[in-house]
């Protein structure tokens, strides 16, 4: 399987764009703020470029690393990446062989925006609730602040998931 670089990319912008809308104060900016401890002026001393230059990189990473998470077939292969790896003393052709007509009969499976929605849906309950809510313990913040983030992250998975899995 190949990676659609092209689609990670375009996912990876998903965040920023719903970060705009979220984040601003007539949805959720000032709740977020207030229950984040932030200030307006707090706010004016950041520098915005390296904000934003780093926001989209860790959005690549998670975007790069839904593919895996969204796309069955990614598991095909790592189930047989010993046996289709020409490199590895225990490569089979029959194996290869194999494998290949399983992905040319079922390899589109399951390859549609509903799926990778639900799978990213998943993955945002399951994996950015505890990051979220553990550092949010830690840090002492309340119920909202967790609401918030955690669904910013819901959202944002879902839709990456699907973006990613619908295109091949």
């Amino acid at each position: 399987m190949h990676i659609n670089i092209l689609i990670v990319l375009a996912s990876a912008i998903v965040p920023m764009i719903t970060g705009f809308i979220w984040y601003n104060p007539k949805v959720l900016g000032n709740a977020w703020m207030q229950a984040a401890e932030v200030t307006p002026e707090k706010m004016k001393g950041a520098n915005m470029a390296v904000i934003f230059i780093m926001a989209f990189v860790f959005s690549f990473l998670l975007a790069f690393e839904m593919q895996f998470l969204v796309i069955h077939q990614y598991s095909v292969y790592s189930l047989f990446n010993h046996y289709i790896t020409p490199s590895n003393p225990n490569y089979s052709v029959d194996v290869v062989n194999s494998v290949n007509d399983m992905m040319a009969k079922y390899g589109n499976e399951f390859r549609t925006f509903k799926h990778g929605a639900l799978h990213g849906t998943i993955g945002g309950i399951l994996i950015s609730l505890p990051i979220i809510g553990t550092n949010a313990l830690f840090e002492r913040k309340g119920f909202k602040y967790i609401a918030i983030n955690t669904g910013f992250w819901i959202i944002n998975m879902a839709l990456m998931g699907g973006i990613i899995c619908a295109f091949p």
